[in-house]
């Protein structure tokens, strides 16, 4: 009751400074106006932000910004000749000849469809060659080109290529040097791990990825560093269309890549599919040598991984007013993985050699339906949407611990982990434009999730346990925005109630409930069509993952071993951000500034096992406040008809805090040690495409990553460069991509370390690597322009929903 009345409170408010600002100015009698909208040729879509540009004997009298809507007017304007430019990135800019006279003082130019500056072929969608940057108000996307594609064979190996992103050896991902980000598919989230998500995602069934590094108060507040958002390919042509793609990357052992994407429209339906799988071995080694008794250890480790992506679905188009879709989504990974520890000791009689095998299988089934209503108001919707997600994993593992002393006998132990888990989220959306310049948007969201996870083994010293980590999760939201002439804004709030319970073995192991409010900001100022600035203010929290609660073992090797920790808080972040972007004759430029403000810090801690000081325990606590700053540049510049090239820049700091052991030697005993370090990340890329005819074209691309200082580890600097080549054929249905990564075989994880030893290693991988595709485009769908809005864009899901 406390958050409906909240909510209805704010409501008024926002109507009641609507009421203070929709005064509408006097036009004089001798002044003119041009207004007219702007819609995409192909979709017949409102396009919002496209730069209306007046010119008087080539000279720039004034501008405009067209709305949500696509909409625009200019006033106030001398009754003269003009020349109109309709000026937008990624589409041709069109030009319309103006007279303004005392007869004909308003001039409408009604609907004026423009057309994406991109190679298109009659019925089905061509991926651009190049891949293109576009800022817009509230994230910065990423058109996903066939330059991008040729970077690998899944999601995971293209993230490296795109600004602020890192994917690490691992496959864990972070923005802006945090790893605290929240990965999105098609607007929506996912239960598997985003490491593990990425590698199952074909990178030629990806249309565009979207970095929204502050996100209003209607987004959910997950992520510290902000939202990730992959947005699928998704046709809607009518008739049949479909793409085969196929990849084969030659590195210590082949690997397999290939997806399909189909798509039928006929009448009021619209079926699509997607299928991809990826096949192979992969291969890593490493090794970490101790520095004060001159002990080595090496690992050897192979995961042989095999994974499934399947995606079915259909639009029901009721009407011009109502639409119905509904899609499922369904992952199975299967794994076999060796990790062979070898401990060798200057006393050859300790040499120690660990084998475990963990074998995996896990599927991810994700089920939708979604409703969209449009009013007999332009630009009023109500979307409701329903998702409900279940994955279970399970892992069997055995352990085989072998002495080179006859006189120490061999000891193996086995263990089992089982992982359920349940996602139901239920989302209403309701957006209104009050007025040409105004804008407001309400939405609720019930979120109800179910974790089980059992762990088993026969080892006497380790004890069974059964792990249940459960949240319900109630919230709504509004947001109020408006926007003049050069400037914009939007205020807005998203009302929590978040109860989480924990329970061990029966008993409770945490619990909390409580109720926050997520406030969040931005304000966009554009002096000229060419310059837009950007800020924006947000409250964010990291919620612990279950990975870092549940007190199950993550890995276990002779010397340490990962757990969680089930009495982590949820860490708070307030986040402030500055962007400016600048549209120049040959492309963009855009940078930006951050800074955060993070309370109640989650991060890790190091300590020795209880039972044996030889052994090492990983886990995670909560910190003192804690700051983190950074910034990033990024240029997308055509030299000339044959050469274009990408270079990005980012830049991040954070103070980190954490717990280490260090040898006490009095006691010779370890203590834990508060230990903080600031963590400073620098990366630079360069993207460069040459266009040596008209079907091929080559690319070069380069990538540094500084050292990176961490409070048990410092990270020694990495980088490489590719090169590749895509040729078009068959009336460019048909494309064939080469790519040679790490073509120096650079790319190594190094590092040192003194606590709880003095210490230094380096793991290598399958970094160097050839990646052949092949594509192919088929069917005979005609394009079809649909007065409805296209669910792939996103814009207004994850959102708000229903409680």
């Amino acid at each position: 009751m406390k958050l409906k009345l909240i909510l209805i409170c704010l409501i008024g408010t926002l109507f009641s400074m609507q009421a203070q600002t929709s005064v509408k100015p006097t036009i004089l009698e001798n002044t003119g106006i041009i207004s007219g909208k702007i819609t995409d040729k192909k979709t017949n879509e409102p396009l919002p932000y496209v730069n209306i540009v007046v010119k008087e004997n080539n000279k720039v009298i004034t501008g405009e910004i067209t709305s949500d809507k696509g909409t625009f007017q200019i006033k106030n304007l001398a009754l003269k000749d003009y020349i109109v430019e309709i000026q937008f990135m990624g589409y041709k800019t069109i030009t319309k000849a103006i007279s303004l006279i005392n007869d004909a003082k308003n001039a409408n130019l009604n609907t004026i469809a423009i057309e994406e500056d991109a190679i298109e072929l009659k019925g089905v969608n061509i991926v651009a060659e190049r891949s293109t940057i576009e800022q817009k108000i509230d994230r910065k996307v990423i058109n996903v080109g066939k330059d991008l594609t040729t970077a690998g064979a899944t999601a995971s190996e293209i993230m490296n290529n795109i600004p602020s992103v890192n994917v690490d050896q691992d496959g864990k991902l972070s923005l802006r040097g945090n790893e605290n980000v929240r990965v999105l598919v098609d607007g929506r989230p996912s239960n598997i791990e985003a490491s593990q998500l990425l590698k199952q995602i074909p990178s030629t069934s990806i249309k565009k990825i979207e970095l929204i590094t502050n996100p209003s108060a209607k987004y959910n507040p997950e992520g510290m560093s902000g939202i990730i958002n992959i947005v699928l390919h998704k046709n809607a042509n009518d008739g049949f269309n479909a793409s085969i793609n196929t990849g084969l990357t030659f590195a210590q052992t082949p690997k397999i890549s290939n997806s399909l994407n189909m798509n039928y429209r006929t009448g009021k339906v619209n079926f699509f599919s997607t299928y991809g799988n990826n096949f192979g071995k992969n291969f890593n080694e490493g090794n970490i040598s101790r520095l004060d008794d001159n002990s080595n250890q090496m690992f050897d480790i192979v995961n042989d991984n095999k994974s499934h992506l399947f995606k079915i679905g259909m639009d029901y188009y009721i009407n011009d007013k109502n639409t119905i879709s509904a899609y499922t989504n369904q992952n199975i990974f299967v794994g076999n993985g060796i990790v062979d520890v070898n401990i060798v000791n200057p006393n050859a009689s300790q040499n120690l050699l660990l084998n475990s095998k963990y074998f995996s299988d896990n599927t991810d089934g994700t089920y939708n339906v979604a409703f969209k209503h449009l009013t007999k108001k332009e630009g009023e919707t109500l979307d409701l949407e329903i998702n409900h997600s279940i994955y279970s994993e399970n892992q069997d593992a055995s352990f085989l611990t072998t002495f080179n002393n006859p006189n120490i006998p061999s000891s193996s132990y086995t263990d089992n982990l089982g992982d359920k888990r349940q996602n139901s989220t239920v989302n209403l959306d309701y957006v209104n434009p009050l007025n040409d310049k105004t804008n407001l948007e309400l939405g609720a969201e019930s979120r109800i999730i179910r974790t089980e996870n059992n762990y088993m083994t026969n080892n006497s010293s380790l004890s069974n346990s059964d792990y249940s980590y459960d949240l319900d999760i109630y919230s709504a939201y509004a947001t109020f925005g408006q926007k003049f002439k050069k400037i914009g804004y939007q205020l807005g709030a998203r009302f929590e109630s978040y109860k989480v319970n924990a329970m061990l073995n029966g008993t409770t192991a945490y619990k909390d409930d409580y109720f926050t409010v997520y406030p969040s900001a931005s304000m966009t100022y554009s002096p000229t069509e060419k310059n837009q600035f950007q800020i924006s203010l947000s409250r964010r929290v990291d919620r612990p993952s279950l990975d870092q609660t549940k007190p199950i073992r993550e890995f276990s090797t002779p010397r340490i071993t990962s757990i969680g920790n089930p009495e982590l808080d949820p860490q708070f972040t307030t986040s402030i951000e500055l962007n400016y972007t600048k549209t120049i004759a040959k492309g963009s430029f855009s940078s930006g500034l951050f800074v955060r403000s993070i309370y109640n810090e989650i991060n890790r801690i190091l300590y020795p096992d209880p039972q044996n000081q030889d052994q090492q325990i990983m886990s995670f606590d909560n910190f003192d406040n804690n700051t983190a700053y950074g910034f990033e540049a990024s240029l997308n510049y055509k030299i000339n008809s044959w050469w274009d090239i990408q270079p990005a820049i980012d830049f991040s700091s954070i103070n980190q805090k954490g717990l280490v052991s260090v040898l006490n030697s009095t006691t010779n005993t370890f203590d834990l040690v508060s230990k903080e370090v600031t963590a400073s990340a620098f990366n630079a890329r360069f993207n460069s495409n040459f266009k040596a005819t008209k079907s091929l074209r080559f690319l070069l691309f380069g990538f540094y990553r500084s050292g990176v200082d961490g409070v048990q580890f410092n990270g020694k600097e990495m980088y490489k460069i590719d090169t590749g080549g895509r040729y078009s054929f068959l009336k460019d249905k048909a494309t064939l991509s080469v790519r040679f990564n790490d073509i120096f075989n650079t790319m190594k994880a190094g590092f040192d370390g003194q606590n709880p030893y003095p210490q230094v290693g380096q793991f290598t991988w399958e970094s160097q690597s050839v990646y052949i595709g092949f594509n192919y485009i088929f069917g005979a769908g005609k394009n079809k322009n649909l007065q409805r809005k296209q669910r792939d864009n996103n814009t207004k899901q994850d959102g708000g929903g229903l409680f």
